[in-house]
């Protein structure tokens, strides 16, 4: 008998994470904050934004370097009918090394380096700015996702009802009282509801799959139900925000960073009309010669020199300069355009706000609790046959109706919210804690 009550205290232990498992533990629901943070961590995209930020970052460290010195040794005036003699015979023979440097003339170094430092620069903000869209992709997803299960759990709720609603119509119809048409319209119902079903719980895939894609990790990977969540307090103007998206919104520091290049590209067009130089220097070793023809003490000798480029290619040096200029001038022009595309979206995404935020709380406050008492008061006067069946159905169909847009109005919000933020730069909940910025700086050019 001990045997077999510790073999079956061993087969309930084996069976226990199975049972736990069909009960459906789940994992605690995801934070929306960490799955953006593990994004940004993860992402391939922005991993190969970011080492092309680092590989311009290296390039303007190189930019102002010199080139290297160049060494130079030759065997100086030998004779011909004595080719290995490499002294004695002739004095004009000579051994000779020598060291010379290109030096570029004064300035240009300078404005190179800080050339390459704005391109650089340009690419970093396009990376922070890759960091917002995809931020703003995954807090999108992620409230697609709440709409879906919302959506779910409603239609799930709204099959139950009509379940008991074919019961109530069942029920009278064996007693005389109904007709059979109630219940073919109640079934009728509820096979929409079933199809509904199936076409949420496959967006409700894909959406989990598109989730997965932007953290870089399984698409199988399950994504938890989102719990409720509170619509965020708000009250900031539009002139507000727009100052903050000119200072903060790291596009607008990529276009100014990509004005500046162009501008010191345009100086350094005007420093190419002066020359590079070339400083050398050779030392010559001789040795002394003594025969018949000639005498010579054979005294080591040096040369010193500067040689340098004629800038005399003007059209060349002129195209450089209106390239320079033309690039400025784009930039400049996506900059003024990239003010006036912020401007808009600003105002547009806090007039939807608004809309769906009184919408929300029409539905909370008015819309929903009505519709909740109609249905009550259906459902009381169908069993007493005061209001035919239809009405009923109708009824209940409109409280589903007014539910879902709820929740699809709160979701929407979140949205734009998450919107918002990519196109000012900063967490719209981070607003207050922050100074106003100062007035709108054009670029230096």
């Amino acid at each position: 008998m001990q045997h077999l009550r510790t073999l079956a205290l061993l087969i309930l232990l084996s069976l226990a994470p199975a049972l736990a498992r069909s009960e459906g533990v789940k994992s605690p629901p995801d934070d929306l904050a960490s799955l953006v943070a593990t994004a940004v961590a993860n992402n391939p995209e922005l991993k190969a934004s970011q080492a092309r930020w680092r590989m311009f970052t290296s390039k303007a460290r190189q930019a102002s370097s010199l080139e290297d010195p160049m060494f130079m040794f030759k065997l100086q005036n030998l004779v011909a009918r004595e080719p290995f003699s490499f002294g004695g015979s002739d004095p004009q023979t000579a051994k000779v090394i020598g060291i010379s440097q290109q030096l570029p003339f004064w300035g240009k170094r300078a404005i190179r380096e800080e050339i390459a430092q704005y391109e650089a620069d340009s690419y970093k903000w396009s990376l922070e700015e890759r960091k917002l869209e995809l931020a703003r992709m995954v807090k999108e997803t992620w409230y697609q996702i709440y709409a879906v299960d919302r959506s779910i759990a409603l239609a799930d709720k709204n099959l139950r009802i009509l379940t008991d609603f074919m019961t109530i119509a069942e029920s009278k119809y064996s007693v005389g009282q109904g007709a059979q048409q109630d219940i073919y319209k109640a079934g009728l119902e509820k096979s929409k509801m079933l199809d509904m079903q199936i076409t949420l719980r496959q967006q409700r895939r894909s959406l989990e799959a598109n989730l997965n894609y932007l953290l870089a990790r399984p698409d199988s990977t399950p994504v938890a139900k989102i719990p409720d969540f509170d619509l965020p307090g708000f009250a900031m103007t539009s002139q507000q925000l727009n100052d903050f998206a000119f200072a903060q919104r790291p596009r607008m520091k990529e276009l100014s960073s990509l004005v500046n290049k162009g501008s010191a590209a345009h100086r350094l067009a005007q420093k190419e009309q002066w020359p590079d130089f070339n400083l050398s220097f050779e030392y010559m070793f001789r040795e002394a010669v003594n025969n018949e023809m000639t005498k010579d003490p054979g005294y080591n000798m040096f040369t010193v020199g500067v040689t340098f480029n004629l800038p005399v290619q003007r059209e060349r040096r002129q195209a450089m300069a209106a390239e320079a200029s033309s690039e400025t001038a784009m930039a400049l022009e996506e900059l003024n355009s990239l003010r006036n595309s912020i401007g808009y979206s600003i105002s547009d995404t806090l007039a939807q706000m608004e809309r769906l935020q009184k919408l929300a709380e029409l539905y909370k406050t008015g819309t929903i609790p009505q519709a909740e008492q109609s249905l009550e008061s259906a459902v009381i006067s169908y069993k007493v046959n005061k209001v035919d069946f239809l009405t009923l159905l109708d009824s209940r169909m409109s409280l589903y109706t007014y539910e879902l847009g709820y929740c699809h109005a709160l979701a929407e919000y979140m949205m734009k919210l998450a919107q918002l933020e990519a196109l000012i730069g900063v967490d719209p909940a981070d607003l207050q804690a922050l100074p106003t910025p100062a007035t709108d700086k054009q670029p230096h050019h």
